[in-house]
């Protein structure tokens, strides 16, 4: 069985959606049914990624599609790159498949649509918590294939516009060939923070190193600020 476990115990959980009614619902599920002591809200994927570069102890984080910052489910990759054993899912109320497969492929250890009930959804996290990873059966729709368009055979570099605040400014010390450490001492963020956020920013270039991370924002820092 994958790693995970029944009862949140003494465990950490983070919430992050930009719905406070939600996250006020989810820390309850979290806490009375699966005795999670603490559960960390957040609103945004900065604020998310922050916690999580502070905090080794989160053992369960669940993230809205739709609040500032996430660019689809496979924002989960950095997440699961840094914090290998800190399970994370997606909580959305996005049904479309291919943001299912995703979440799935970027590693992540479930997708739980927020139409389900009280009980379907502590269902879900139940399983998820067992370690194994939950998929809504709403997967088997493939209606909305149908009209999605074609993938793009070639790849854009991001706009400026595409990153969210922490990672513009963790991009442009990144250009400026500052390390990690330096980078985390100038943001006043820890080493675990910025590794996460340098994570996001080499998938969102498409790019494995530091040295074309620096070469394709300079550039694209260089473009944003011509608007």
């Amino acid at each position: 069985m994958a790693e995970g476990t029944s009862s949140g115990g003494n465990q950490v959980a983070l919430v992050a959606d930009d719905d406070e009614f939600f996250r006020m619902a989810l820390r309850g599920i979290l806490q009375n049914r699966f005795g999670f002591a603490e559960v960390i809200e957040t609103g945004s994927l900065d604020e998310a990624i922050e916690h999580l570069g502070r905090r080794e102890d989160v053992g369960l984080a669940l993230f809205d599609l739709a609040m500032p910052g996430m660019e689809g489910a496979g924002s989960l990759r950095a997440v699961r790159e840094v914090r290998p054993t800190t399970l994370a899912a997606i909580v959305s109320g996005s049904r479309r498949r291919r943001d299912i497969l995703q979440a799935l492929e970027a590693g992540g250890h479930g997708y739980i649509p927020k139409g389900f009930g009280v009980a379907e959804l502590g269902q879900a996290l139940e399983m998820i918590l067992k370690g194994f990873i939950y998929v809504p059966a709403l997967l088997a729709d493939i209606s909305d294939e149908a009209a999605a368009p074609a993938a793009q055979a070639t790849v854009e570099v991001p706009s400026s516009s595409s990153f969210t605040p922490r990672q513009a400014q963790v991009l442009e010390l990144i250009v400026q060939g500052k390390s990690n450490k330096e980078i985390a001492r100038t943001l006043d963020l820890g080493e675990g923070t910025v590794k996460i956020h340098v994570a996001a920013l080499f998938r969102n270039l498409g790019v494995s190193s530091r040295s074309a991370a620096a070469a394709i924002g300079a550039r694209t820092l260089k473009d944003g600020s011509e608007t």
